[in-house]
């Protein structure tokens, strides 16, 4: 599959009006057009972009099933799989599902996994498995025997998000849906859209505005009180040629997704981090590394939380991502492509999570992510909140992780 431009959907004239206008054709707006479509209505995307340049075009392409806590997230990201591998099919969407590999290099990493197994997975049926000793030395014919264990996910897909995205889009053009490509929406209320192709009248507005809190609902998004975060990420070859085809993470990984960060040995291995290596600690490092259907492998990353992305990258930071690829895979790497990745981020809101569905008016709702998994649990979430617009139904929320069975906690 080689990379499609971005823009390359067919677009026609404005429609006057329609059932559901969507805002943004990142992943989240073209899941709710998926969603919309599939409930039999008339869809209209608009898109301020020539092409999609946010976050869903920048990430790692990982539809992370294991990292994510028990519950709602859990539940958004098994049904995301599934919703994936259909696009997969339909739109020709290359979804790698070779799962993902998270290596423990050391005792406390080590501990973490230990414990998740003993807990957690078996009482949430993590789809996973723990691989030391001959399972360990016989992956990719022992390459990684010097580690001291690996956590074996099997429900992860891989993507290559900078084409998923215009597939995607370009199938759901077939579908019915009608997409304007660079359109500012400049303003929403009661259904209407008024945007700089002209006004467009709907009966329902789904505003997945990414990390644009300014532009439209700016009161509204105001009181979440939301961030943006800042990655820097590489594109890199190995010179071995090694030929990877799992997702990749390290134990430090585990300090930052909900399936792991709330055990006590993740809090204990975060303590640990931040007396050792307190350069990680403050540049929000952990190593993340994805294979693209070419050969090379996306590496990341890192997060820097303000109100806005500025534009410098640090060569320090690279290099610290690129010395913890080279130790876990024991590659020489050549750098090919570097670049900022950004998303909306955390809130300060108390009770605030992962994403919001807010409600502005009787016609408006606007859907947003406040974490960088969008990828991996957008999609479901968009069925249920189409499916909730439809039906008359709850809009869904945001709910704290499920708690270990007592019994489970030894």
């Amino acid at each position: 599959m080689s990379e499609a431009p971005l823009n390359s959907v067919a677009q026609g004239g404005l429609d006057a009006s329609t059932d559901v206008a969507i805002v943004g054709a990142g992943i989240l707006g073209l899941a709710h057009a998926a969603a919309a479509i599939k409930r039999g209505l008339r869809v209209t995307v608009f898109e301020r972009s020539e092409i999609a340049v946010g976050a869903s075009i920048r990430n790692f392409g990982q539809m992370l099933v294991t990292g994510q806590p028990p519950g709602i997230m859990l539940d958004l990201a098994r049904e995301s799989r599934e919703l994936y591998l259909g696009w997969a099919d339909k739109a020709g969407i290359f979804a790698r599902a070779k799962g993902v590999l998270l290596f423990a290099r050391n005792a406390a990493e080590d501990a973490v996994l230990d414990e998740f197994m003993s807990t957690r997975a078996s009482a949430f049926d993590y789809n996973v498995k723990l691989l030391r000793g001959a399972d360990l030395a016989n992956l990719y014919g022992g390459r990684f025997t010097r580690h001291r264990s690996a956590l074996q996910g099997f429900d992860d897909l891989q993507l290559y998000s900078r084409e998923a995205i215009p597939a995607l889009a370009s199938w759901l053009a077939t579908q019915g849906v009608r997409f304007h490509f660079g359109t500012l929406v400049r303003h929403v209320e009661g259904g209407r859209l008024e945007t700089t192709a002209g006004v467009c009248n709907a009966q329902r507005v789904i505003v997945c505005s990414g990390h644009d809190y300014q532009t439209l609902c700016a009161d509204q998004l105001r009181a979440l009180q939301p961030q943006v975060c800042r990655l820097q990420m590489l594109r890199v070859t190995p010179e071995d040629g090694f030929q990877l085809e799992h997702a990749v993470l390290t134990g430090l990984s585990c300090t930052h997704y909900g399936a792991f960060a709330d055990l006590p040995t993740a809090q204990a291995l975060a303590m640990q981090i931040e007396h050792q290596r307190p350069e990680l600690q403050r540049h929000g490092i952990h190593l993340l590394v994805s294979p693209t259907p070419y050969g090379d492998w996306i590496v990341g990353d890192s997060h820097d939380y303000s109100q806005d992305a500025r534009p410098f990258n640090a060569e320090s930071v690279d290099n610290i991502m690129l010395d913890l690829a080279r130790d876990t895979f024991g590659s020489k790497l050549r750098v090919v492509e570097r670049w900022q990745g950004v998303y909306g981020a955390k809130c300060h809101v108390p009770g605030s999570g992962a994403f919001s569905v807010t409600r502005v008016d009787d016609r408006t709702t606007v859907a947003l992510m406040h974490s960088g998994i969008g990828m991996s649990v957008g999609p479901a979430l968009a069925h249920r909140h189409v499916d909730a617009l439809v039906d008359g139904t709850a809009l869904p929320q945001w709910t704290p992780p499920a708690a270990l069975p007592t019994s489970a906690v030894a």
